[in-house]
């Protein structure tokens, strides 16, 4: 039987003891420019009209704050995820990243991308700077992943084998270029593709599942997924248990840490529930989703220790 799973944050690292882990390994956080960070939750505070829902932030704090919370909470190393919502933005944010990644305890070198003039040029740069995830949000950067101008630069991550976190899905809102069944006609030019599909894919979950299983380097991530909040407007399928054992190994954790609207160990309980809902995955499932598989993704093996 699996430990309780942890209802309030100050549990999580009783929960992670008993379940023999030295911590947590989250492959999706967000960390950007303040100026950058402010905008987003501005857009988060008007959720109402755009969500039909509010969204109260859990950690608005400042940087320092948000960075000694997170390892409070047992997270030894992360991705700082970053994102453009228009065209000039990506290659500067990409370079702010690196630094973050370089400079921060516990955090990893990322990069993000946008169809346009020079995209293949600024990721191969990032990529040789020693990035180890990659951010494509389509629905926030109103974006084609088909688009022929991203097409090298999704070629040089499949050949760098560098896991790229994608949000393709509907959820929370549907755009004109999201979709599963869009991201499937990138994934069928490149197979080889370390792709992460962000919030499991949500709403199409099932759509999600079957490109994990067909293709065998797409993982899914736990983003925000199977908690309250998007329990209401997206909800798991009944059987969704049963459904991840196939592909156990190709769940990784992630959370939006710091924009969620509910505490961070809502997410881990989530996660705690499926393993605990079907025998076969269990504590094994735990070990891999919350530290082993992400750990491996981000190439952090071999490393003398997530935290530097």
């Amino acid at each position: 039987m699996e430990p309780d799973t942890p209802s309030h944050d100050e549990e999580i690292r009783p929960w992670l003891s008993k379940l023999g882990l030295p911590g947590l390994v989250d492959i999706h956080t967000h960390f950007l420019p303040e100026r950058v960070l402010h905008k987003v939750w501005a857009y988060f505070d008007a959720a109402g009209t755009h969500y039909g829902l509010d969204w109260p932030v859990q950690y608005r704090y400042d940087e320092p704050t948000r960075l000694r919370v997170l390892a409070d909470l047992g997270v030894e190393a992360f991705a700082p995820l970053v994102y453009p919502h228009k065209s000039g933005m990506a290659e500067w944010l990409t370079e702010w990243a690196v630094d973050f990644g370089r400079d921060t305890d516990g955090a990893v070198p990322t990069a993000t991308m946008y169809p346009e003039s020079g995209v293949a040029a600024y990721l191969g740069r990032a990529l040789r700077a020693g990035v180890r995830c990659v951010k494509a949000h389509v629905q926030v950067g109103e974006f084609d992943p088909r688009d022929p101008l991203l097409d090298e630069a999704w070629g040089l991550l499949a050949e760098a084998a560098v896991p790229v976190v994608v949000h393709c899905g509907h959820g929370p809102l549907r755009g004109q270029h999201t979709g599963l069944d869009v991201f499937g006609e990138v994934l069928a030019r490149h197979p080889n593709l370390v792709a992460v599909l962000a919030h499991a894919g949500m709403p199409e979950y099932g759509v999600a599942l079957d490109l994990v299983e067909r293709y065998p380097k797409v993982h899914l991530d736990t983003t925000m997924v199977g908690v309250g909040f998007t329990e209401r407007i997206a909800p798991l399928p009944k059987d969704w248990s049963a459904r991840l054992v196939p592909v156990a190994d190709r769940v990784v954790l992630g959370s939006d840490y710091p924009n969620i609207p509910y505490p961070y160990a809502e997410q881990l309980a989530a996660i705690g529930g499926w393993a605990a809902a079907d025998d076969r995955l269990g504590r094994n499932f735990l070990r891999a989703v919350l530290y082993d598989t992400p750990a491996r993704l981000l190439g952090l093996e071999h490393s003398e220790g997530a935290r530097r």
